[in-house]
C-alpha cells in the first residue's frame, strides 16, 4: 500500500468519524431538548434551569467572583439596595 493510499484512507476514517461524533451529537441536542420541554411541562422555567446547569458547571470560586461582580453592576445601576455603608 503506498504513502498515499494510507494517507487517503486514514483521511476517510478521521472524516467517517467526525461525521459519526456529529450524528450522535445531534441525537444527545434533540435528547437534551426533550427534557427541558418535559421540564416546562411540569411547571420549571427553563431559562433559570440553563442558567442552573451552566453554574454547575462552573468552580465555586469563579462563580462567587462573578456573582460578586454582578451585583456590583447592579448595585451600580441602582437595581439593588444600598449596602450598609455605601453612601456616596
Amino acid at each position: 500500500m503506498s504513502d498515499t493510499q494510507v494517507a487517503r484512507e486514514q483521511l476517510r476514517s478521521i472524516v467517517e468519524r467526525i461525521e459519526r461524533l456529529e450524528e450522535e451529537k445531534k441525537t444527545i441536542s434533540e435528547d437534551i431538548k426533550d427534557v427541558y420541554g418535559e421540564a416546562k411541562a411540569n411547571g420549571f422555567d427553563t431559562k433559570v434551569l440553563r442558567q442552573v446547569v451552566r453554574m454547575r458547571k462552573q468552580d465555586t470560586s469563579e462563580r462567587q467572583e462573578q456573582d460578586a461582580i454582578r451585583d456590583l453592576y447592579l448595585h451600580a445601576l441602582g437595581m439593588l439596595p444600598d449596602l450598609p455603608g455605601d453612601e456616596d
